[in-house]
Parts: C-alpha cells; structure tokens; sequence
C-alpha cells in the first residue's frame, strides 16, 4: 500500500500527517516554530526553522507509527503564504530571517508601486485585498530598497512551500496557487503581470516556474532522504498554498462550497468558477488547487493568535498544556456580553474589512470590577463578532447554505462552537478533518499526482461529521444587540488606529 506524507507549513508550526492510499491518517506530528518581531510591523521567521522542524516531525511520526520510511511514495506541502525566501545561485539563503505573510514594513514601496499603477486595477487584477504591503513583491521592493547588497545576489525568490521542495529536491518551482499571492499575478490569465513587476522593479526571471499543484516536481536529494529517513524515490509533489490546500481539504473544488477556518489567523472562504472581487470590500482571492477555481474570502489576520496572546498575558499561572481547557471553563462560567466588556481582535493589524490597516487590539469598557473570566470570554466574542462582519461581507457575494463548516484548532471548542452559531445565527458543522483540512488538502495533491485519485471529487467524502450545532434563540437575539456596538468599536478603533499613526508620521517629519 502507497503511503504519503503531507507537511502543512503554518504561522505557529508543522503539521506532519501520514496517510496510506485509502486517506486514513495513520499519524500525525505538530512541532513548533518561532516568529521574531525586530521591529514596528516586522513579523519574520527564519527558514531553517521550518526544515528543521519538518526533519523532526517526520522523525517522530515515523518512530510513533511504526511505519518504515521505506514505504513512502510521495510528499506534498501546504504553506503558509505571501512568503518570499531569497536564494542566491548556490541555493543558499541569503537572509537566516525572512518576511512572513503578516509582515507590513513596506508602506513607502507600496506608496510608490501605486504612484505609478492604478490601485483598483490591480486589485482588480491579482484579488490581492491583504493590506497590500503583505504581499511578496513589495517586500522584495523593500528589500532591493534597503538591502540592496542581498538583492543583488538573488537568483531566486520562493515561497515557504517552495523553499522546502527545493531543500527536499533541489529544484526551483512554484504553483498557480502560491503565486497569485505575490501581488504581480494574473489571476484570469494565470500568469505574472510583466507590468506590475516593471512597476515594482524586479525581474521576472527571480520567479520560479509555475506548474500545476500536482505537478511531480522531482525525488528527493541523496542528503534530504538521509535528513527525513526516506528513499530517495520518494516522489515530491509542488503542493499549494495553504489558503487553497484548506479550501481544498475542507470543501473539496466543488462550486459554492465554503468554510471557517479558525486558527492563528481566521478566514470564511467560498470556492467559485470566477474570482469574488469588489473594489470597496476587496476580498482576496486565490487560485484554487484546481486549475479554473478560485478562492475568495475575507479574514481576520489574528483569530486564534488573539485568544493564545490573551491566554498567555491573563492565564500565565495555568498549565500550558490545559489552558485552552480551563479557557472553555473560565468563559463558559460567564454570562454573554462578558459584562459589558468587548474586545477587539485587531493585533496584527487591519484587513480589507476593516476601516483602516492601522488599527490594533483592544479590551473596552473595562472597570474596576472586571474579572479575568470577562476578559477571557470577551477575547472568544470579539474573535466570533469579527469573523460574522466577514460572513455578512461574504454573504454580499456569495450564497451560503444555512451551515457553516468549521476548520482549525478552535472547532475543537464545543463551548465556543455554540458561541458562533448564536453570533452567527447558523448552525456549525465539526467533522472528523477539522484542523487537519489543509494538510489534507496537500495530501489530495499527492492523491492525485500519484494517480491514486482521478481528481478531487473524494474529498467531501472522507468527511464524517462529529459535532453539529445549532443556534439557541435566546442567545442570538442577545448576540445580535451586542453586534452594532462591536462594529461600532472596530471603526472607532480604525479611526484611532490612523490618529496614532499619522501623528507618528508627523512626529518622524518634524525631527
């Protein structure tokens, strides 16, 4: 029986998961990585981390299951996206440090990118709606800008996905779905736009080759087979980013399908024939694992790394281990609305929902008699009351059915699971995939490139489901007078986000 490893490349971490050719998850490893803030916006991680991270989790998936490494056949990636590792001829890395998808330094670049192409066009064109200093070629603005000794010597510019594929086989290639994530693609012509790269001043050749997902892009080096405990016939598949590898895992390519997924950062996403754009609301937009799809969805760049951040400042005399446990105790032992206190889940900044891309995290309406249990339950509201601003955003473009799919950590939340179908007023849908869906999703890849699987059409199969919940009357009407005053917050905090930051501008240009 063909085994695969499917590796999800993520904010906190790996996931490795094993599966046979059946799709049953034989196991699965998760290994920590860090993420370094130098300085104002900067968010980094350093690449070697990854690999690193994706030899050990290999190594103690393969001891936990018994399996032999021997009797892998295929690999494929998911990874997190808007990543740009610079490589020089030799494949060496020339930064130990590198941009991740929520890093915003480059505001100048962006600035002058737009001075010279019409920002709705481009919008328009790529359904980039990040706040576009995330994406990859503004970095790589800034970069050549500010680094410009390191900018000469690119050869090539990789995705973190893509970085690791070159590590395991040594060849440079991205997919149709990590490149429409670098702010200079095409996503109705599926190509690179030579002139937003004219306008961002880079050239074209320090992309890689873009080829299907399930494209076999090689077998594994003698020295990463020796590294993973694998035959060097292993075949690698390119694999995806992990915004379309989820919509994948979660939905399968199927028309209209849609899901939440609730992790480090948080997103409702809709699968579609044709790209959902707006030039006002701007959601952004990938192109699918399946050629001729796409996913379009609206977000909050800190769901999941909100309620851990709160956690670890409020929760630090808890056990790491338990904590989310005692989360679901501690706020279930409160009365909705977290007596009067709301919280804003804005703490790696804006996205295209938000007023403003300099607004940031905040509790309101503290007092004295505030307990931790309020805040604690206030951070899980905040984050549901955001993500219903996204499905009500989504729901202008969209037709949604009367249930959502729920993916990520959270889902494993009975407690919170109920919180959003009251704030939502639609039932939530647990399955047996849940945080698994973009790792899956990168094994349907490898399903596929292994002809195991026709096409993709198995996916929504292999979903059991586990925990179905249904919205209490009560609690929605409660929820839907405390909505108004949540959206209320999030604009104030926008506004005040633009005032702290222009006066900081201001400040920079008097000394």
């Amino acid at each position: 029986m063909k085994m695969i490893i499917a590796y999800d490349l993520g904010t906190g971490g790996v996931k490795a998961s094993l599966y046979n050719e059946n799709a049953d998850t034989l196991s699965k490893v998760f290994v920590e990585y860090d993420t370094y803030y130098p300085g104002t916006d900067m968010h980094e991680q350093r690449p070697s981390d990854w690999w690193d991270a994706v030899i050990e989790s290999t190594g103690i998936m393969l001891s936990e299951s018994g399996v032999n490494g021997e009797d892998i056949t295929c690999i494929s990636l998911s990874g997190h996206s808007l990543v740009a590792v610079p490589l020089d001829k030799n494949g060496e890395a020339l930064l130990e440090q590198v941009p991740i998808w929520s890093d915003t330094r480059a505001r100048i670049e962006v600035d002058e990118f737009f001075s010279r192409i019409d920002d709705t066009d481009w919008y328009m064109t790529t359904g980039n709606g990040f706040p576009p200093p995330c994406y990859s070629i503004f970095k790589l603005m800034w970069m050549k800008k500010t680094q410009p000794e390191v900018f000469s010597r690119v050869y090539k510019v990789l995705g973190s996905k893509d970085y690791i594929n070159f590590k395991l086989t040594g060849k440079f290639y991205t997919d149709f779905s990590y490149a429409s994530g670098t702010g200079a693609y095409d996503l109705t012509g599926a190509c690179m736009n030579s002139s937003f790269l004219e306008a961002a001043g880079l050239p074209c050749e320090i992309f890689p080759e873009i080829v299907k997902s399930s494209h076999i892009i090689g077998t594994l080096l003698p020295s990463a087979a020796k590294s993973l405990g694998l035959s060097e016939s292993v075949s690698v598949a390119c694999g995806g980013v992990d915004n379309s590898c989820m919509a994948l895992g979660a939905v399968g390519a199927g028309e209209g399908g849609c899901y939440l997924s609730l992790g480090s950062s948080s997103w409702i996403a809709a699968n579609s024939s044709k790209p959902v754009l707006h030039p006002v609301q701007k959601p952004y937009v990938f192109a699918h694992i399946e050629p001729g799809m796409f996913t379009s969805a609206f977000s909050i760049f800190s769901g999941g790394s909100s309620l851990k951040w709160v956690c670890e400042q409020v929760l630090r005399d808890l056990p790491k281990e338990r904590v989310y446990d005692e989360v679901n105790k501690i706020a279930a032992s409160v009365s909705i609305g977290s007596g009067g206190v709301l919280f804003n889940p804005s703490l790696a900044g804006g996205t295209s929902q938000d007023k403003s891309p300099h607004i940031r995290g905040a509790f309101l309406n503290l007092s004295l008699g505030t307990t931790r249990g309020e805040m604690i339950r206030a951070t899980m509201e905040g984050i549901a009351l955001n993500l219903k601003m996204s499905l009500l955003n989504l729901k202008e473009h969209v037709v949604l059915s009367d249930e959502m799919l729920f993916c990520g950590g959270g889902s494993k939340s009975p407690f919170w699971m109920q919180m959003f179908a009251d704030i939502f007023d639609m039932t939530t849908l647990k399955t047996n995939i849940d945080q698994d869906a973009a790792s899956f999703g990168a094994a349907a890849i490898a399903f596929t490139a292994l002809k195991i699987w026709e096409d993709y059409s198995s996916v929504p199969g292999k979903h059991k489901i586990e925990k179905k919940t249904t919205p209490i009357v009560d609690n929605v009407c409660a929820y839907s007078k405390i909505f108004p005053r949540f959206v209320h917050i999030n604009k104030m905090m926008s506004e005040l986000g633009d005032y702290i930051f222009n006066s900081k501008e201001n400040e920079g240009e008097e000394s």
